[in-house]
């Protein structure tokens, strides 16, 4: 991806289930117009997920992903059938591939149901058309706004402009317009961003909050100024009585709101992600999970990045230490795309802002341990409480005038 695309968790993410040898990776390769996906007759070639972040038009940045056959067999099989399963928790519309020549196979109509249950815009595509016989044409009784049934041939081309069409259709219909911070200035207004340079950051460049903020600011006519923790108090003091907003690095709070007046409202860019990505007042109930953690408890802290971690890293050393100043509690690590199934054993989950993880995947996590009924809060406001500021920070998000 360079430097100037749309990041990957801020696409929506298009992913393509069925059996083995259903013409998935043929699918794929005729909507994109890429060789992207191996197409072979043995069944099972795709073992894993595959990824491509792409312009599929008319639907405008996206994620494709090819998935492992449902039907797979064998003990690697079942691996293979749960990790396309797991995609489940990021795809924002999913193409079921049906086999015209076999049929509505029991592995399709299984996951289907749990394409539903989640909520997912579905697009039912019967290939192979052009071997098909008349009686095997699907019907389209059952369509919906969140679903539609197709017939097409990746060999001939039949039916894929169509296919192309209903999926942006069905992607913006889908679409919202939630804004990571635009909702809280007005044009002209002057917010600071207090960005620490440490061990821990990115020589060169800055991480991904930090961009999409400044972007976000910029779109809705915001001034941004963006300086170190170090140089805060002199930023402050020149510019401090026209600042509407300072956004700091949540390492960095208790600096912070020592330098910046009472005044001036203050938050973090984990929080703000937390809303963004999030169901926000769930997290912030999840504080009182800290507030009343005792020796012995489990809190998972959880990453949605596999980042290289450094000494003095926030999630594995920073919290930890601030955490068992609290109580000796016992914690697991997690990152990237690895999240646990099973929650039961913790009394409660640290999620970073998940910056890296689509909307669809945050949120399939948030639901995970609401059915294990465990709390999950954020780095943002855990540090905020664990550092006495976590009113004031919380405060600019609940005023919108």
């Amino acid at each position: 991806m360079g430097l100037n695309d749309t990041p990957g968790s801020e696409r929506k993410h298009i992913a393509f289930f069925g059996c083995r040898n259903a013409g998935k990776s043929s699918l794929l390769n005729a909507v994109t117009g890429q060789k992207f996906a191996i197409v072979s007759n043995v069944p099972g070639t795709t073992t894993d997920p595959v990824y491509k972040s792409m312009e599929l038009l008319p639907a405008g940045p996206v994620v494709v992903i090819d998935t492992p056959g449902l039907d797979d067999v064998g003990e690697l099989g079942e691996l293979r059938i749960e990790k396309a399963k797991g995609v489940l928790r990021k795809t924002d519309l999913a193409v079921l591939v049906i086999d015209t020549e076999k049929g509505f196979a029991p592995e399709d109509a299984e996951i289907l149901a749990l394409i539903e249950e989640r909520k997912v815009p579905v697009i039912k595509v019967y290939n192979k058309s052009d071997i098909a016989s008349t009686k095997d044409i699907p019907k389209k009784d059952d369509d919906s706004e969140l679903s539609a049934t197709l017939s097409v041939s990746a060999v001939t081309g039949e039916g894929i402009f169509e296919l192309k069409e209903t999926i942006a259709k069905l992607l913006n219909d889908t679409k919202d317009d939630k804004v990571l911070v635009g909702d809280l200035i007005k044009p002209n207004d002057l917010v600071i961003l207090v960005v620490p340079i440490d061990k821990a950051a990115p020589k060169g460049r800055l991480i991904l909050p930090q961009q999409q903020t400044i972007r976000d600011l910029l779109d809705h006519g915001a001034v941004p100024i963006v300086c170190r923790d170090s140089e805060l108090a002199d930023v402050i003091e020149r510019y401090g009585k026209d600042a509407k907003l300072v956004i700091t690095d949540s390492q960095a709070f208790k600096k912070v709101a020592a330098i910046v007046p009472e005044e001036i409202p203050l938050t973090s860019f984990s929080i703000l992600f937390a809303r963004y990505k999030g169901e926000l007042d769930y997290q912030l109930n999840g504080i009182k999970a800290v507030e009343s953690l005792k020796d012995g408890d489990y809190v998972l802290i959880a990453e949605g990045c596999t980042h290289h971690r450094q000494c003095g890293d926030i999630g594995t050393e920073k919290i930890p230490a601030m955490l068992r100043k609290k109580a000796n509690v016992q914690i697991d690590f997690t990152q990237g795309t690895e999240y646990p199934d099973d929650l039961d054993k913790y009394k409660v989950i640290i999620h970073c802002g998940g910056c890296m993880l689509n909307e669809k995947e945050m949120k399939a996590r948030i639901e995970a341990a609401k059915k294990h009924n465990i709390a999950i809060t954020n780095y943002g406001m855990t540090i905020a409480y664990l550092t006495g500021v976590l009113e004031r920070s919380m405060k600019p998000l609940c005023t919108t005038d």
